[in-house]
């Protein structure tokens, strides 16, 4: 069966250079759903307009085909024919003529296109308006005096005026509180389900995108980087653009603070070369900067990456460790296995004794496995240094748990700091010292003065800590091993550090493995939770599952031992009666 609306090469170019869609290729069948979601201007909006033939040449340029008529380029008559019959379209912000009431508008096309009467128009738009779930008594208000979502229901029951093939919504729920958005995204999907009709939704809004499509596209700087079922683009992201637009959404499945994307979209006026993406994403190589990316399969979904999607930065494979004595050996861990993504952050937690410390170790290569391997970028990792290549042991960094250990007495804030780039050989001094300070400024510090002299005794366990941070982040590594970074601090530095480790993460595009035997801690830092216990992964899965729902008992106790305010036994304030008493006045006149 030939689809109801084909897509193909869609480009549209305005004046100034502006390249606002390049090359978007989809088809839609009939009575099927799609959800077009991106950033603002990524071109969705834009998109909007094509589908209904609003934007013509030379402006655009390839095809659009609805119902076996080409839209770009055809004659006014034609345009006009399909519009509101078969394609009907209503644009973000649902305008509205100001000097004529909102039921004339929802008749007009009833009217003009069908030859209703003014009274038989009349009563169709009430028919359409209680369809929408609309008091029929609003149509003869203005639109000034209509509610947001009252105009977004105006605006849909004028869209289904016509009873058309193919509906195209802009932002149909943006700006309504979460209850009138809630109910408006249900009565659309009923209707769409009762009527027929196929639908696109051009949204920014991902649950609500996830509620109404079957399919999902993925729209940056104009063009299409991921497609699929909307399940497995939303559920489980595989271009990076996608994955960090997923996790920058903020929904109560999340535990974890929000993080935005690094970087900022392209000026559509100067796309980058090769994938536009490139100077966001945390994985590009040389080769993103010189060619365009395909559309490849990956997983169910389709994705514009010349490596499948998201990399796999880090990878343990059935890790274990036995300590031993004279008298009795130790098992630290046994056969564990797990996986970081890029630009991921990954919590390890469990009990004192599981072996968190000892896979921190292993992992960053500071301590040699007994049985397995560590795969850092697909690479084994060798645990010595002088088997392993200094820019690749750079790579990845260990912060560990007290830095009063780790930073040696001897020497200042300044040559802490600047000694991975001082063993490493890295630039000249001048450049060196450029580096300390950047890296001290990043993680909130002083980067000159007397603060530079001091050494470990003359500091706080905070800025120990940042010193220790600092050292880690200087030589820009690809991944992050923080054991306990936080255990030895006060609330205030604790969330101080965390601020400052989250951020940099982003800026930097790290991967990061937090240890902790914190559960109300991890759940705010990471994106997956693995649960040690007795040198075993007894649970892996998202953060908020984890945190949450716990499977295995030892995430079920954790959970239970995490810090928690208990206000159930403070009385409720009594309400003071209004007689412009101070409060305690009685208890001011018993003491007297």
């Amino acid at each position: 069966m030939t689809p109801l609306l084909e897509v193909e090469d869609l480009r549209v170019c305005f004046d100034g250079g502006v390249d606002a869609l390049r090359g978007i290729t989809f088809s839609l069948d009939r009575g099927a759903s799609l959800a077009v979601i991106g950033e603002t201007g990524s071109g969705k909006s834009t998109l909007a307009l094509c589908l209904a033939g609003l934007i013509q040449p030379p402006e655009a340029s390839g095809s659009v085909r609805l119902d076996g008529v080409e839209l770009l380029g055809a004659a006014p008559e034609t345009l006009r024919s399909v519009r509101w019959s078969t394609v009907a379209l209503a644009l973000q912000g649902a305008p509205f003529n100001p000097v004529s009431t909102v039921g004339a508008q929802v008749a007009e096309p009833l009217r003009e296109r069908l030859g209703m009467s003014r009274f038989d128009a009349g009563r169709r738009a009430e028919e359409l308006a209680e369809e929408v779930a609309l008091e029929p008594s609003v149509l003869e208000r203005h639109p000034h005096q209509l509610s947001g979502g009252q105009r977004r229901r105006a605006a849909l029951a004028m869209v289904l005026a016509l009873d058309p093939a193919l509906v195209v919504l802009d932002e149909p729920t943006a700006g309504l509180d979460p209850a009138t958005r809630h109910d408006l995204v249900t009565r659309l999907a009923a209707l769409a389900r009762v009527r027929g009709f196929a639908l696109v939704i051009i949204s920014h809004d991902l649950p609500d995108a996830a509620r109404l499509a079957e399919r999902t596209v993925v729209l940056y700087a104009g063009e299409a980087v991921e497609v699929g079922p909307t399940r497995a683009v939303v559920g489980r992201p595989s271009h990076p653009y996608t994955w960090a637009l997923v996790n920058a959404y903020p929904v109560m499945t999340t535990t974890k603070d929000l993080r935005p994307i690094r970087g900022r979209p392209p000026d559509p006026r100067a796309i980058p070369s090769g994938c536009a993406f490139r100077p966001r994403c945390s994985q590009a190589e040389d080769l993103c900067a010189t060619h365009h990316p395909d559309l490849v399969p990956s997983g169910h979904q389709v994705v514009a990456c010349h490596f499948g999607g998201l990399k796999v930065l880090l990878e343990a494979q059935r890790l274990s460790k036995a300590f031993r004595s004279r008298s009795a050996q130790v098992q630290a861990l046994r056969g564990v296995s797990l996986e970081l993504r890029e630009g991921e952050a990954l919590g390890i937690i469990g009990p004192s004794g599981s072996g968190k410390s000892t896979l921190a170790r292993i992992l960053s290569g500071h301590l040699a496995a007994d049985a397995g391997v560590v795969l850092l970028e697909g690479e084994p990792l060798a645990s010595s240094s002088r088997r392993s290549p200094g820019q690749r042991r750079r790579r990845i960094q260990l912060v560990m748990q007290d830095p009063w250990d780790a930073l040696s007495p001897r020497l200042t804030v300044a040559e802490l700091v600047r000694e991975p780039l001082d063993v490493a050989r890295v630039d000249d001094h001048r450049d060196r010292a450029l580096a300390v300070a950047d890296a001290l400024t990043s993680v909130g510090l002083p980067d000159d003065g007397a603060f530079l002299q001091a050494r470990t005794h003359q500091l706080s366990g905070g800025q120990l800590q940042r010193v220790a941070l600092a050292r880690a982040l200087v030589v820009r590594p690809k991944l992050l091993v923080a054991d306990e970074p936080t255990s030895m601090l006060d609330a205030s530095e604790q969330a101080r550090l965390l601020v400052v480790l989250r951020e940099r993460q982003v800026e930097m595009g790290l991967g990061l493995v937090l240890v902790s035997h914190d559960m109300a801690l991890v759940r705010k830092v990471t994106d997956r939770i693995v649960v040690l216990d007795a040198g075993q992964v007894v649970e892996h899965g998202p953060s908020h599952q984890v945190s949450t729902r716990p499977v295995s008992p030892t995430g079920r106790r954790l959970i239970q031992a995490a810090p928690a305010m208990d206000l159930g036994g403070v009385p409720e304030p009594t309400v003071l009666a209004s007689t412009g008493a101070a409060p305690f006045a009685d208890e001011a006149d018993d003491a007297s």
